[in-house]
């Protein structure tokens, strides 16, 4: 089957010029307001409190990462599953290589302590040694 690529070029010619035209409109024909409420952060209908600009935790990002690694192994593995039969041993080896590749990056992920959440301060503790984390008694309030 011979495909025609200036059709599909035409098309994508079209769209840019679309929605660049439709942007551009949108920024000539735009009133220009400038007021000093238009750049705080809006929490809610309140009046903002403190600093909007929060430094995040960086274990978020670790944690949001590999969630991300293991939804695209769900992502890839449900094809497989559904069409397993018709596929034979060689697709099967090689959804094994690839199940036991991902393993291996969360057993190295594990080994390196990425997936603790409080992790040890080498300056305080010594190698070897975990971290003491304070515990909170049964009902009691914390962070009060």
């Amino acid at each position: 089957m011979e495909f025609n690529f200036a059709t599909a070029l035409v098309f994508i010619l079209l769209g840019l010029v679309f929605s660049g035209g439709v942007l551009f409109l949108s920024w000539l024909i735009r009133p220009s307001r400038p007021a000093q409420f238009k750049g705080i952060a809006y929490e809610c209908g309140e009046q903002p409190v403190g600093s909007p600009w929060v430094k995040f935790n960086v274990r978020f990002y670790v944690v949001a990462l590999i969630f991300v690694i293991f939804d695209v192994e769900v992502v890839l593995l449900y094809p497989w599953a559904t069409a397993f039969k018709s596929l034979g041993l060689f697709a099967f080896v090689e959804m094994l290589v690839f199940l036991g590749l991902l393993f291996l990056g969360l057993a190295y992920v594990w080994k390196r302590g990425d997936l603790e959440w409080v992790k040890p301060d080498p300056a305080i503790t010594g190698p070897g040694q975990r971290p003491s984390v304070p515990d909170a008694g049964a009902g009691e309030v914390t962070g009060l």
